[in-house]
């Protein structure tokens, strides 16, 4: 892989540390070198009452809607706990954001009966929308504590009936924690949170990233990113960890053909 675009470029991985290894692990197969720096860390909720009763009440959702991996694994790690004091219950129709979040969910052996085509918050919607009727729908939303309320309150303006809970929260790194490389090639953030903890843990983001190249997963995330000051040099066109690689590979092919 010494001919590849990323051969020999240290590329850092913003995401938890449990997201960050099979990132990490499609770099190093490229031939770049993976620097993990975990900028948010994913916690329980401080209040797990609301998504316990939503999960104990799961039947008489008409949708379940999950827009992060993440949130497949808060609740089906809750679920679990609970099935040890008797509750199991029926899935209803489950519709995901897009391919990690409906692999997350494959894990536990469900599978989504819908995901859009553009994985964003707005295309889910209009998927939703095209696919059934809105108007007194039942949906439950478990969410990130800072997760955008867009979803919710475009289907709440259909007329559906939204159960919005945070069932994780994400924590921003701490700074006496967090030891930032030098001479890096590029930087890839994954998430709005983890702009927003790069921005807060640094007295100067701008010179903390250098000359790296700044890549991210979506169009949310780079609006995130712009609108705290920081360059965009990339956005994958699949907001999926195969779409960033491909970005970053994009951004370096012309120096590696020099």
């Amino acid at each position: 892989m010494t001919n590849h675009p990323l051969a020999g470029k240290r590329v850092v991985i913003t995401r938890p540390p449990h997201q960050a290894a099979p990132f990490a692990e499609r770099l190093r197969a490229l031939g770049a070198e993976p620097v993990i720096v975990p900028l948010v860390m994913i916690r329980p909720p401080a209040d797990p009452v609301p998504l316990e009763a939503a999960l104990c009440d799961l039947e008489r959702f008409d949708w379940v809607i999950f827009t992060s991996a993440n949130a497949v694994e808060a609740v089906c790690d809750r679920l679990d706990e609970l099935s040890q004091r008797g509750v199991v219950p029926r899935w209803p129709q489950i519709a995901v954001i897009g391919p990690a979040t409906g692999k997350a969910l494959q894990q536990y052996g469900l599978s989504p009966v819908l995901m859009p085509a553009t994985h964003v918050a707005e295309a889910l919607f209009e998927a939703l929308r095209q696919h059934t009727a809105l108007v007194g729908a039942r949906v439950f939303l478990p969410q990130a504590d800072r997760a955008r309320p867009v979803l919710a309150d475009l289907l709440r303006a259909a007329g559906a009936e939204v159960c919005a809970v945070v069932a994780y929260e994400t924590v921003s790194a701490q700074s006496g924690a967090l030891l930032w490389p030098d001479s890096v090639d590029a930087v890839t953030f994954t998430s709005a949170s983890a702009v927003q903890s790069f921005v807060a843990l640094f007295d100067d983001p701008a010179q903390t990233l250098g000359q790296a190249m700044v890549a991210c997963i979506g169009p949310v995330t780079a609006q995130a990113a712009r609108a705290l000051g920081l360059p965009v040099h990339a956005v994958a066109q699949s907001h999926t960890i195969d779409g960033l690689i491909a970005a970053l590979t994009a951004l370096f092919d012309g120096e590696s053909a020099s």
